[in-house]
């Protein structure tokens, strides 16, 4: 097992990601197995442009809280393994066609998959990703995990949607926003958290717990990122910074700033999300205007109570070393801002 002390390459001690990696390491290299043989087909396209996301540097964040929380269950199976890869292959077919319906270029820092091979065969490739996803739950036998699973995956597509229709429109208030983020992101998390604690057949507290978890932490992530989307620290972390804005995304950094904007600067907004007339030196000056408004400072202050309060879900948990890490993983997720 890895401990605290250990350092990475950058003299860095390694995060709690990769402890709590550590702890369910096996369990985990199961997972991965199984999307490589999930992936396999005899149409080539596929598993190459699935491996192009899967292999990306991804850090499976949302099947190791179903493997963790099976595991703090006391599970013996593997059964959660199983719903772990069906979980990653619902998370990598949203990002598929998240890419497509956002004309994105890059992807965790590589070319995306539809700017490679095309919209179509992304889409497509995404719902041979969702299908294999639905036969590995099928395979646990547990229509409980069939249910909180399927539900999460009708629940992001409405998210999608929502998003979709919110795109240029400065009108969007923060109640909409935090429905988009607690449908696109946050169902996911909570789902994979709680099916993982479902199969271990934990208790109603346990699953709440882990569910509640899920979910808190997956409103931080999202905050987090669409805070870094305005900050130097995303080109730092090897991301591209103002995808939100170049495709007029309503996040709560723009929300903010356009809500405390002077006249002269709501002006500007008005050009650039909703008109969509930008021109190059315009993301600097939305980064200038959400940081002097304290939108990015405010985003954060809201990830970190979502963090505070995903670490307050576990806390009837009894003490554990998977417990410890995902309770640094609460605050990990907010610091890597910093």
């Amino acid at each position: 097992m890895l401990t605290e002390e250990r350092k990475d390459v950058t003299g860095v001690g390694i995060s709690p990601v990769e402890r709590l990696n550590a702890l369910i390491g096996t369990d985990m290299q199961a997972c991965d197995r199984l999307i490589l043989k999930g992936m396999g087909s005899t149409v080539k396209l596929i598993p190459d442009l699935a491996k192009h996301l899967i292999e990306s540097g991804g850090k499976r964040l949302r099947p190791m809280l179903t493997v963790a929380a099976a595991m703090a269950g006391g599970y013996r199976g593997n059964g959660h393994v199983k719903l772990a890869a069906a979980v990653e292959f619902i998370h990598t077919a949203t990002l598929l066609h998240d890419d497509v319906v956002d004309e994105s270029t890059l992807r965790r820092g590589k070319v995306s998959a539809n700017l490679v091979w095309g919209n179509k065969p992304s889409v497509l490739v995404g719902d041979f990703l969702f299908s294999r996803a639905f036969q590995l739950m099928v395979e646990t036998e547990n229509l409980l995990v069939l249910d909180i699973l399927s539900g999460a995956s009708a629940i992001i597509a409405e998210g999608e949607v929502m998003q979709l229709n919110s795109s240029r429109n400065l009108a969007v208030s923060e109640e909409h926003y935090m429905k988009v983020v607690a449908a696109k992101t946050a169902a996911l998390f909570a789902a994979a958290a709680e099916s993982g604690a479902v199969i271990a057949d934990g208790n109603e507290e346990f699953v709440r717990g882990f569910r509640a978890y899920g979910e808190n932490l997956g409103i931080a992530f999202q905050l987090v990122d669409d805070a870094l989307d305005y900050s130097g620290r995303q080109a730092l972390m090897g991301k591209s910074v103002g995808d939100d804005f170049r495709e007029a995304k309503m996040t709560l950094p723009i929300i903010l700033a356009h809500a405390r904007a002077s006249e002269k600067d709501r002006a500007f907004w008005k050009r650039v999300i909703e008109t969509g007339n930008q021109v190059e030196a315009d993301l600097n000056q939305a980064i200038t205007l959400v940081e002097e408004t304290g939108a990015i400072q405010e985003t954060m202050r809201r990830a970190r109570a979502f963090a505070d309060a995903a670490k307050q879900a576990l806390g009837p948990m009894p003490a554990s070393d998977i417990k410890s890490a995902l309770t640094d993983i609460a605050d990990f997720c907010v610091e890597r801002a910093y």
